[in-house]
């Protein structure tokens, strides 16, 4: 065997197929990691949504629309107050049960106000009281880590969620409707470009919206997430 066919077959031809195996290998594996990084942050941000929608929710509760602004939701939280059903007695209680039928057969005027002062004397009642409370203790009081200035923020970029509000005619009835958004191309910043362009274009050639959405301004959804 000549002395080059000798190199090319001990030296440079391993090295071809170690290289092209490498090359694979490498090919292969973006994906696997760029989905696997895309569920982790999607996690975050879906959680986001969440919170964003219980908000919204609730302001719509007390003021019978939606909002596009942050500042207005955020003192909402921080000063609002909801208005929440309290249940007084059990409809189990016998006693407290036909006790308040007699009461109110006795009374038809009651208010559930002065049905509270008698309850609270140790009348045994049965009925439910509506009272004022703040949203602070009402919404996301079991999650010490939650922060309502970040639930605006796109987790991992930084950028504001893109937030809307309208009140749209549907069947000749206004309705409100919000959607909030988060667009791949800010969710996944830093990580594969080609992947994320790919990505995009496969959702919008389907017709979905290329990232992560909550709601919708086009026509009414039940406020559900792209991701349910």
């Amino acid at each position: 065997m000549k002395p080059i066919y000798k190199i090319l077959t001990w030296c440079v031809f391993p090295l071809i197929i170690v290289a092209l195996s490498w090359l694979i290998v490498v090919n292969v594996s973006k994906p696997v990691k760029f989905n696997k990084e895309k569920a982790r942050r999607e996690a975050v941000a879906v959680q986001r949504h969440k919170d964003i929608r219980t908000l919204q929710t609730a302001f719509k509760t007390e003021t019978g629309h939606y909002t596009d602004s942050f500042d207005t939701l955020k003192t909402f939280y921080n000063e609002g107050t909801i208005e929440i059903d309290l249940m007084i007695g059990s409809q189990d209680d016998s006693i407290a049960v036909a006790n308040t039928k007699a009461l109110k057969k006795k009374n038809p005027k009651i208010t559930p106000a002065q049905m509270l002062e008698l309850a609270m004397s140790g009348e045994r009642l049965v009925f439910v009281h509506k009272t004022a409370m703040p949203v602070k203790d009402t919404l996301f009081h079991n999650r010490p880590d939650f922060s309502v200035d970040s639930i605006f923020m796109i987790p991992f970029c930084g950028k504001p969620v893109i937030m809307e509000s309208v009140m749209k005619q549907v069947s000749g009835v206004p309705v409100p409707l919000f959607q909030a958004c988060m667009p791949y191309r800010a969710l996944l910043c830093g990580m594969d470009n080609q992947l994320r362009i790919n990505l995009d274009a496969m959702r919008m050639d389907l017709g979905h919206y290329p990232g992560l959405q909550v709601g919708s301004v086009e026509q009414p959804n039940n406020n559900a997430g792209n991701w349910e």
